[in-house]
């Protein structure tokens, strides 16, 4: 009876035909350790709540990407582990309520503000701003938005209006956010009008209470930690970094 020669033939194909046996097998390049620590970190997460251990986790991937510089993996695959770490420490510190520790964390990784990832710095605005502290992110943010380089990246525009509405509008720093949205390429000429006009309401809101209206003083409920509102939005924050969190892992895992 006669073999199915497509059949056997298939496992000695390679990418440009027939594999000649002179021709050397080329061995599958083994998964960064971070990866595998980033899969379990993961894991800790979400599955089991186990908060501290993530965070560990995360912190021994960092430690075996800075031993361990894989050079023939690519360097977009690991800027997306260090990334994909980054969102599951800042959400174990965040579950743990340590979250005005996220933004020293993650600059022990990446030393300076200017090279966060987009995504990453995203997180920190979010975070911060829902608890009620933009301030701790203005200079970091402020020196992210002015390095040159990333001024190129798809995501510069998107990030510079996150700052204005989260971080440079409730400080009551205006002058800025106008300078900014003005002077930057990145805004398209609608969602510069758009912002523009939210500027404007800032100011003229600005103008009512230093104006000493009682009404206008009065402190916003919603912002207190202790509303059912403030832990519904967080919880709503929480959601969405876990999803984050996902997500990146999903990709990492389809391109393996």
């Amino acid at each position: 009876m006669k073999s199915d020669s497509s059949t056997s033939a298939a496992p000695l194909r390679g990418l440009g035909g027939p594999l000649r046996s002179s021709e050397p097998v080329r061995a599958v390049p083994a998964r960064a350790p971070a990866v595998d620590l980033l899969e379990e970190a993961a894991d800790l997460l979400v599955v089991h709540l186990d908060f501290r251990a993530a965070l560990e986790t995360c912190e021994r991937a960092w430690q075996s990407l800075a031993n361990h510089a894989v050079a023939e993996e690519p360097a977009g695959t690991s800027l997306e582990v260090k990334c994909s770490l980054c969102v599951v420490g800042i959400q174990a510190l965040a579950e743990m309520d340590r979250w005005q520790e996220v933004l020293s964390w993650v600059l022990q990784y990446y030393q300076v503000p200017e090279k966060l990832p987009p995504k990453v710095l995203e997180l920190c605005i979010l975070l911060y701003s829902k608890m009620q502290e933009p301030g701790a992110v203005l200079d970091v943010v402020g020196a992210w938005l002015q390095d040159p380089a990333n001024q190129n990246l798809p995501e510069y525009g998107a990030l510079a209006e996150f700052h204005v509405q989260r971080v440079l509008l409730p400080l009551g720093c205006l002058s800025e956010a106008e300078e900014l949205v003005v002077g930057s390429a990145a805004f398209g000429e609608e969602r510069r009008l758009d912002v523009l006009q939210a500027i404007h309401t800032a100011r003229q809101q600005q103008k009512r209470e230093h104006s000493g209206s009682e009404e206008a003083q009065k402190p916003n409920q919603e912002a207190s930690p202790s509303s059912l509102r403030f832990l519904y939005k967080l919880a709503q924050l929480f959601r969405w970094i876990r999803k984050a969190a996902f997500s990146r892992l999903y990709q990492l895992r389809i391109r393996d």
